[in-house]
């Protein structure tokens, strides 16, 4: 699996590339690879306002679905349309172009409460170890 360095994770498996004062955010590879191939994707619209840890949306696979949780405060600037026809792209690709949304930070101080790269694979390693 794998967990680019530049991003920070949240527990929930959710990715998170800060530029400036937005962030763009996704699912990770661990939580793609988890649910299996991804059938729908619930997108948060432009204009919504996330706070910290409520859901924003869902993944939808197979056999099973995923809420996805908002891993910092902001306004939903943009959102990867393309998912909605090509759902499986986060598969493919969730740190480009599977990405889910881009989102305005409105506190960055809520980025400490996420893992560095190193911390998340340490994070997903016990997961799977409790399995």
């Amino acid at each position: 699996m794998d967990f680019p360095e530049e991003l920070k994770y949240s527990k929930e498996h959710v990715w998170v590339r800060v530029e400036g004062d937005r962030a763009v955010i996704g699912i990770s590879d661990y939580a793609q690879e988890t649910l299996g191939t991804i059938s729908a994707v619930e997108l948060p619209s432009v204009g919504d306002e996330l706070e910290q840890d409520d859901s924003f949306g869902s993944v939808e696979a197979r056999k099973t679905a995923a809420e996805l949780y908002a891993p910092f405060s902001g306004e939903v600037l943009e959102v990867n349309d393309e998912l909605e026809s090509s759902p499986e792209t986060i598969n493919d690709d969730p740190y480009d172009a599977g990405w889910i949304a881009i989102v305005s930070l409105n506190d960055p101080e809520e980025l400490k409460s996420l893992m560095s790269a190193e911390d998340y694979a340490e994070y997903v390693s016990v997961a799977e170890e409790e399995e």
